[in-house]
């Protein structure tokens, strides 16, 4: 059997790409719920988002190190430049993100985050020399209206928690054009390990100015949040090696489900109608977005 051949019938598994998909969406939401535990008094005195994202990058560098040991992957020489943008721009978006979850509903936080793909797409013009169609500008239009909603600008003050969580998807968007860079010369795990080690370093120089001692529940936070985050990377990296990305990409949007059902349960915070109305909008243009794709590589 062909390499080719084995890599089709490696994308012809869509029950189980599926299923990686839904873990990853849910391991996803579980660490912004914890940033959010971090992030207030829930497990003691509220940890800076910086300290809590360099948990993440830490005890996720930890568990992928671990796993590197056991599999013994090959490596060939990374392209640094590229790492270091995509990490520096990463490792803004997490911090960012974890922040954003202190202040507003992890449901309008994870919502707002679904701009990145639409961010990744309009960084592509100037970037990547993409063109970009009637299509794909109209689902941006939706998507940023949808952003606007959630940001309530006729609240009398608008959302700290939203610009933050914009700002995060913004960084997160441009990071996306940096893994494109990146997917053309390196296989994903070495790009999943070289990007945490990176993390990890900028994150240590940064928590340095606001470290506070962790209570014991903390550490177990910050160690969950690193963990379900390789797990989350770790899963969809898998999806995608087992069905075409049109097919993946939908089923990740069940973050905002996970998201808001974890703080039902554990903050009590419900949605409103802004809040479904907001995410709503923006889910609705990615999937449009994603649907087009698929009918434009199919008549390619």
């Amino acid at each position: 059997m062909t390499e080719a051949s084995n890599g089709e019938q490696g994308q012809n598994q869509p029950a189980l790409a599926a299923t990686l998909t839904l873990a990853a969406s849910a391991f996803a939401a579980g660490t912004t719920l914890l940033a959010k535990a971090l992030g207030t008094n829930t497990l003691g005195p509220a940890l800076n988002p910086l300290q809590i994202s360099h948990g993440r990058f830490l005890f996720a560098f930890m568990a992928i190190s671990l796993v590197a040991m056991i599999m013994r992957p090959k490596f060939t020489k990374p392209a640094l430049g590229l790492h270091l943008g995509r990490s520096t721009l990463g490792w803004g978006g997490v911090t960012l993100m974890f922040a954003a979850a202190a202040f507003i509903p992890l449901s309008d936080a994870t919502a707002i985050s679904f701009l990145n793909p639409v961010v990744g797409m309009l960084l592509a013009i100037p970037f990547l020399g993409e063109r970009i169609g009637i299509w794909r500008w109209g689902s941006a239009a939706v998507a940023f209206a949808g952003a606007l909603i959630l940001v309530r600008p006729g609240s009398g003050a608008i959302e700290l928690g939203a610009v933050l969580a914009l700002a995060a998807a913004l960084c997160l968007g441009g990071e996306l054009i940096f893994i494109k860079l990146l997917a053309r010369r390196e296989k994903p795990f070495q790009i999943l390990l070289v990007n945490n080690a990176i993390g990890l370093t900028i994150s240590s120089v940064a928590v340095f100015f606001v470290w506070a001692s962790p209570t014991p529940a903390q550490w177990l936070a910050l160690a969950g949040v690193g963990v379900l985050m390789a797990a989350a990377q770790a899963c969809f990296v898998n999806a995608m090696l087992r069905a075409e990305a049109s097919f993946v990409a939908p089923f990740f949007y069940t973050t905002l489900a996970f998201a808001a059902l974890y703080d039902a349960l554990v903050f009590s915070v419900l949605p409103d109608l802004i809040s479904w109305l907001g995410a709503s909008l923006i889910i609705g243009a990615a999937i449009i977005l994603v649907w087009r794709e698929s009918r434009s590589r199919q008549d390619n």
